[in-house]
């Protein structure tokens, strides 16, 4: 391929492999996909093991979205079933449901001061919105005072202490936010229209997404290797203070350990993932058969460890929010301005926190604005 008129996409996850389609197949442009990773996927990369297992590799993803423009995007590439997701938490003892809703307030409390919780949270709220327990905080109420306290020790505060490695005092208050209380029966995690799992895995979706005479992928590959040669765009889905050398330093990240085990019974657990707010090292446990109804008298299970990320030790899984770590994104942003044609995106590239629905859509839009806003 003549570089000058190939495009360099760096990164084989959902964001690349979504640029990499549309410039294939809407452009009719020719391009070139790398990896560091032996494998295409990204984060999302799952395979099934020798148990007939779909595993996924760097933790549990479950695709959800409210964009009927995302949804009909990703049909084109696979089916997906209708697992819906739920998540058990373990409070003294009793497994229940999170995020907290009135389920869970009938499972750790007696029926008559659930039922008098319950009111109270109605004649404030209304049914089937989501409470950020700092709300409950800022009551007059001493019974949603407790509620709001219970909230917080039992779920909230040693999770996330385990999950970002700081008190809940030092971390953004947009994670406080994402921690609310569900006023409602609905059990589901996610209450978006469509929920699911690809059928054949998500790597069958992005090889899908490759799969095209324009599109040529390198795997193992360093973008460092290819810095000094002319693309026509670079669309780059690393991280961007990588893309600079760390001229200003590094991103803070929070990554994650999983250890698997096998297990020679059918079922580990009674769902697909357990939360542990206040017990053990680790934050959850995944159990991965549940999401496409393997068939196996094996199972296998994943223990979620959060630790700091360290470069050429693991993997960025999340970025931290917290101020400092905005300006230095910011300074990085501002480095972007000097050169053309070379477009940032993913949770690296926009060092943000993004759901895949909203990895792709940016991935759309971003296409979008550049080759067909011409």
């Amino acid at each position: 391929m003549e570089c000058n008129n190939v495009n360099l996409v760096v990164g084989c996850g959902v964001s690349g492999a979504v640029i990499a389609n549309l410039l294939a197949e809407i452009a009719g442009e020719k391009v070139v996909i790398i990896d560091k990773k032996d494998h295409v996927a990204g984060n999302c990369y799952d395979y099934r093991d020798e148990n007939g297992i779909m595993i996924h590799k760097y933790g549990s993803h479950i695709f959800h979205t409210n964009s009927e423009k995302v949804w009909n995007y990703l049909k084109k590439f696979t089916d997906f079933n209708t697992y819906m997701h739920k998540v058990i938490g373990v409070i003294d003892g009793i497994e229940t449901h999170i995020p907290f809703n009135f389920n869970t307030l009938y499972d750790v409390f007696p029926k008559s001061f659930a039922k008098k919780l319950e009111d109270k949270l109605l004649d404030i709220f209304e049914l089937n919105t989501k409470v950020p327990i700092l709300e409950f905080q800022k009551q007059d109420d001493d019974d949603l005072k407790f509620l709001a306290d219970f909230v917080y020790e039992k779920i909230f505060l040693h999770y996330t202490t385990k999950q970002w490695g700081v008190s809940p005092k030092e971390v953004d208050g947009a994670v406080t936010a994402r921690v609310p209380v569900y006023l409602s029966m609905d059990n589901r995690y996610f209450q978006d229209k469509y929920q699911g799992i690809p059928l054949d895995g998500y790597t069958k979706v992005v090889e899908k997404m490759l799969t095209h005479d324009n599109i040529e992928i390198r795997l193992n590959t360093d973008f460092a290797q290819l810095k000094g040669q002319k693309f026509k765009r670079i669309f780059f889905t690393g991280s961007i203070d990588e893309f600079f050398d760390y001229k200003y330093g590094q991103l803070p990240y929070r990554s994650v350990n999983f250890k698997l085990e096998t297990h020679n019974k059918e079922y580990y657990q009674s769902n697909a993932c357990v939360n542990y707010p206040c017990n053990y090292d680790f934050t959850r446990i995944h159990e991965y058969k549940y999401y496409l109804d393997d068939r196996s008298e094996k199972t296998v299970i994943a223990k979620e460890y959060s630790e700091n990320f360290e470069l050429g030790k693991n993997e960025r899984y999340y970025p931290i929010p917290k101020d400092e770590n905005t300006q230095l994104y910011e300074r990085y942003l501002q480095e972007t301005k000097n050169i053309e044609n070379v477009y940032f995106l993913g949770r690296l590239g926009d060092y943000k926190y993004y759901d895949m629905d909203k990895a792709i859509l940016r991935a759309l839009e971003l296409f979008e604005e550049i080759i067909e806003g011409k």
